[in-house]
């Protein structure tokens, strides 16, 4: 409250109004003169005094003044007074409004017309100084809401619509990262694609195994390192001789004749020669066959035979065909399955493991040859034979090395078939346009774009924040 003007100096009408006509001003005061005789001039001393700006004091200044403006005002708050001296308030009176001249044409209108904006102020209307100031800021941060808009506007310009997708300019910038999207992206692409032909994914079958059978070498050498330890050393030495003068193939017709003069003695017949018929009571060499071409000789003489067969039914035939025709079925089930999930790289050479494959059983199937016709006789493996098997035998470790990864990949073919089942085809077109589109916002064309978006959206967020907090004053 204002209670005496003690001091008016150097401004406007006032010379110098001293404390000698000092009038004590009640509650309720009217000031009432003719025009020209200050009454504005203390309206904006007052305002002065409300706010602390100095400019309404300063720009009614006298102008044949030597000295600046001094004014010295009794009021509430004191002591001491409040005094202007310097071109600044010691102290000053804030909540003190003036409603005058200024007033209304800051808030309501000016001059003798009342325009469109006249009638903006005028709803506006606002009371208190620090009112007037608080809607100015307000209507500076509409203003700058607005900016923030067209800036906004101008920034969704530049991102191409047709990397969003369904998304808006907001949910695209707002996409994360992922450090796997490659993948990601290809397996949603790979569920799509397996929901889209499902009858043909559950019809079409996995992987079988490879056969590359196996050639066991420890027991072929044992057979052919094979002999007859129980042999008489009179047997193991007249009977090979004896032979060596009859030809070849001899060891084996003899053998063949034992084995009648064996049987001719289990029926309790005379024993005879087979080819002459003579009796064989007093022949010299008869004991001698009968203990090299003993059970134990037969034994050998039948495990030679029986790896024989057993080369031939496993190694022979139309087997290298099948196989060239299994990996054939291989990689087009690979082609059919790669667009629905990981498999391996079915790449052989059919044709060289065909060939080294027959090389090595060849190669065993001659050495047991040469066994069978002397069975007696340790047989060795050429440097060759064992090189063609060495080669053949790698090719079986490639075989199931890649039939471990088939079966591996058996196991995701299955998964694949289920979700193909129960896959909703338009979920999965979501999913992978989504992907696409994190990929696309991350890109190093569009990052920095959708970063300078966002960045101008979160500047127009605080400016709203600011402009709610604003409103909220004023209410």
């Amino acid at each position: 409250m204002i209670i005496s003007i003690s001091l008016l100096r150097n401004i406007g009408q006032f010379d110098s109004a001293s404390g000698s006509s000092n009038i004590p001003l009640a509650r309720f005061t009217l000031v009432y003169a003719e025009n020209g005789r200050g009454k504005t001039t203390l309206a904006a001393v007052l305002r002065s005094l409300a706010t602390g700006d100095p400019i309404p004091i300063s720009e009614r200044r006298r102008l044949a003044a030597q000295h600046p403006p001094h004014i010295v005002l009794d009021c509430s708050g004191g002591p001491p007074a409040a005094i202007f001296q310097n071109n600044t308030w010691n102290r000053t009176l804030s909540n003190m409004v003036m409603f005058d001249d200024v007033f209304v044409d800051q808030n309501v209108c000016s001059g003798l017309d009342v325009v469109a904006e006249h009638r903006q102020n005028l709803h506006g209307l606002i009371l208190g100084a620090q009112g007037v100031s608080l809607n100015q800021n307000l209507q500076q941060l509409v203003a700058r809401i607005e900016a923030h808009n067209a800036a906004l506007r101008t920034k969704e310009g530049v991102i191409p619509r047709s990397e969003q997708g369904t998304l808006s300019i907001d949910e695209f910038c707002a996409l994360p990262a992922r450090a796997d999207i490659d993948e990601a992206i290809q397996a949603a692409e790979r569920n799509l694609a397996a929901a889209n032909e499902q009858d043909l994914v559950h019809a079409t079958p996995t992987f079988d195994i490879l056969n590359l059978p196996q050639l066991n070498l420890a027991e072929i050498e044992s057979i052919l390192q094979q002999d007859l330890l129980t042999l008489d050393s009179v047997a193991a030495t007249s009977v090979p001789t004896h032979l060596a003068t009859l030809g070849e193939g001899a060891e084996s017709w003899v053998a063949e004749g034992m084995a009648q003069v064996l049987r001719a003695q289990t029926a309790h017949q005379p024993a005879s020669c087979p080819f002459c018929v003579q009796s064989l009571a007093g022949s010299p060499i008869i004991n001698h066959y009968r203990s090299y071409f003993s059970d134990a000789y037969a034994e050998l003489k039948n495990s030679i035979s029986t790896i024989i067969s057993a080369i031939d039914l496993n190694h022979g035939g139309d087997l290298p065909a099948a196989f060239e025709r299994a990996i054939r079925v291989a990689v087009e089930r690979k082609q059919f399955w790669s667009r629905f999930c990981d498999t391996p790289q079915v790449v052989l050479d059919t044709a060289a493991i065909t060939r080294d494959w027959r090389m090595a059983r060849d190669a065993v199937r001659s050495a047991l040859n040469t066994k069978n016709a002397t069975p007696l006789e340790p047989v060795s493996l050429s440097t060759d034979a064992q090189a063609a098997i060495a080669t053949y035998e790698a090719h079986r470790q490639s075989i199931t090395i890649l039939n471990n990864q088939l079966q591996e990949a058996n196991t995701a073919i299955a998964v694949t078939k289920e979700q193909a089942i129960s896959g909703n085809p338009a979920a999965l077109v979501s999913d992978v346009n989504r992907l696409r589109a994190v990929k696309a916002r991350h890109t190093p064309e569009l990052s920095p774009l959708c970063n300078d978006y966002l960045a101008e959206k979160a500047s127009k967020a605080t400016t709203e924040q600011q402009r709610d907090r604003g409103c909220v004053r004023l209410s």
